[in-house]
């Protein structure tokens, strides 16, 4: 009889210690957390998804390069540039700064921002910005910043500026869990416009 208990109680040991040690099994707080950002859409653009500096709007980024000079990046990042104001959604966009001695090159960009598209409406903004970048050995400085809408040209047509528009405190509620239905709109289609161009620019450097 002790024999079979103790056999009993070898078996069942192991079998207790995986199950309390079990890397397949999500601690509660991290499931809880992957839960919560499956069920809002809007995570990535709540509180802070929007940087200012000194009150104005600014996105940037610093993007490595290693192994290429600056003026290969420099060049690439023009070429870029050059092609998107040919693009079929620009309207106005043109290259503003061009000084290949200092490695600078900036553009101002007009654009259509497009919130809905189907046979029933069309719901779209012209965007503008500057989108500049400043490069060197290695790496590329980049800067998205000067960003003014122009909505509802069909209706009453109305200029926002970021500032005024996109901000924490104009497109996300108080408790930080969702994005105002209208500033919303242009917040969340802004940053998805700017994570595009900056990863592009990575991409090219690579």
């Amino acid at each position: 009889m002790m024999k079979k208990l103790i056999a009993l109680m070898l078996l069942v040991a192991p079998l207790t210690l995986w199950a309390q040690d079990n890397t397949w099994e999500q601690p509660e707080e991290d499931a809880q957390e992957v839960k919560k950002e499956k069920e809002n859409p809007d995570a990535k653009y709540l509180r802070g998804a929007v940087p200012e500096e000194d009150g104005r709007v600014v996105f940037s980024k610093t993007v490595e390069a290693p192994g290429k000079p600056a003026a290969e990046i420099y060049g690439i990042i023009k070429g870029y540039m050059e092609k998107m104001t040919g693009e079929k959604n620009q309207l106005n966009s043109h290259i503003v700064v061009d000084e290949p001695e200092k490695y600078e090159v900036a553009g101002s960009f007009e654009e259509w921002l497009v919130f809905k598209s189907n046979y029933i409406m069309l719901d779209r903004t012209r965007f503008f910005y500057v989108f500049y970048a400043k490069c060197a050995d290695g790496k590329a400085e980049l800067t998205i910043n000067r960003i003014h809408y122009f909505y509802d040209e069909g209706r009453r047509a109305e200029r926002y500026n970021a500032e005024d528009w996109i901000t924490d405190k104009e497109a996300v509620n108080k408790k930080n869990t969702r994005l105002y239905p209208v500033t919303g709109k242009f917040r969340r289609k802004t940053i998805d416009r700017k994570d595009f161009l900056f990863n592009k620019i990575e991409t090219l450097l690579k």
